[in-house]
């Protein structure tokens, strides 16, 4: 059975809904500072949006666009002790008077700190408990140059993207390997890459090629990453194999999953999210696309059950369970084992 340091998951991640009001508004009950939140529209077609406080609130990107970091002063304004405030603009896809939103957030170290592990200095807001950071880089046009993360463990995902340019997001997931890359704004299958310049990342750093999206010289060439490494009994980065069944593939992560996202390695299907404040029994059908302006959507097709310990798909549908392999992300709500153990659903 997993053991856990972190005995209640909420205080490192946890989902928060609310409807926009078109007014400033404060978002509480998030339970802590928010490092990084990342904000879906929920009932209506909008790109979704990113915010760190590495780079700064105000400051955002899209999961689902290429565009470069746009400064939005009334789009998040600032992080706050309990969750965060949003400004009266509507053009941040954060705060639409009446639309109903998910806001997923991640506790960082809520400061930053220069990192010169690697060979390109960076500045890193780590949290090392969660297995959670954040770090920011100006890229050098070198292949084999290593960047500091500041997690003391070896991140299984890293997500980059070149925030002064248009750019996708290239997504190292442990499960494909260093020759390999998935992008987070695209329903490409895994394609063979230089990014990670065949060299996994260890304890310290992540190293990268000369390649562009991840690596770039020149005037616009500044980079955010999301990197986390496993930690037992909270968060869970892996692969299942499908079977082409309604009664899909178990997946034993240790927890009762909060937040599940799921992408094929082999086929051109996108990135499914589900958390259990949006869907909050079993089977769970609501989801929303990383790398679409979608609303949310609920379809027996795209279904999954989250269970006490891990995860259980429930379709047939080749976004899920029809061929290969589909790697995953999970952060949990509850724990297996603890001071609280938790239940079936």
């Amino acid at each position: 059975m997993a053991y856990t340091t972190i005995k209640k998951p909420s205080d490192y991640f946890n989902t928060k809904l609310y409807t926009g009001t078109g007014a400033e508004l404060a978002i509480t009950g998030v339970g802590f500072q928010p490092d990084w939140t990342w904000i879906k529209r929920r009932d209506a077609v909008a790109n979704g949006g990113m915010f760190d406080n590495v780079r700064g609130a105000t400051k955002l990107l899209s999961s689902s666009q290429t565009d470069g970091e746009q400064t939005l002063a009334q789009s998040l304004k600032s992080f706050d002790s309990d969750g965060f405030t949003l400004g009266t603009g509507t053009n941040g896809y954060v705060n639409t008077s009446g639309s109903t939103t998910v806001a997923w957030n991640w506790l960082a170290s809520n400061t930053t700190a220069s990192n010169t592990d690697g060979s390109i200095t960076s500045t890193v807001s780590a949290n090392t408990t969660s297995g959670f950071s954040i770090v920011k880089y100006t890229g050098n046009d070198t292949a084999g140059a290593t960047v500091g993360h500041g997690l003391g463990a070896i991140p299984k995902v890293i997500i980059i993207k070149r925030y002064t340019d248009v750019r996708s997001w290239p997504v190292y997931h442990y499960s494909i390997g260093n020759g390999n890359k998935l992008y987070l704004d695209l329903n490409y299958a895994s394609a063979s890459s230089t990014n990670w310049n065949s060299t996994t990342p260890d304890s310290s750093v992540f190293t990268i090629s000369e390649a562009s999206d991840v690596n770039g010289g020149g005037g616009a060439s500044d980079y955010i990453a999301y990197c986390f490494a496993e930690v037992k009994g909270f968060s869970k980065f892996g692969s299942y194999t499908a079977n082409a069944s309604t009664d899909g593939t178990f997946t034993y992560t240790g927890f009762k999953p909060a937040f599940l996202m799921i992408k094929s390695i082999n086929l051109n299907e996108g990135w499914f999210m589900y958390d259990t404040k949006r869907s909050t029994y079993n089977v769970v059908e609501n989801f929303l696309l990383a790398h679409g302006s979608n609303a949310e959507e609920t379809s027996t097709a795209n279904s999954v059950d989250i269970l006490s310990n891990g995860f259980k798909i429930r379709t047939t549908d080749s976004r899920l369970n029809s061929s290969g392999s589909y790697i995953y992300m999970a952060f949990a709500e509850e724990p297996l084992v603890g001071d609280n153990p938790c239940t079936a659903r």
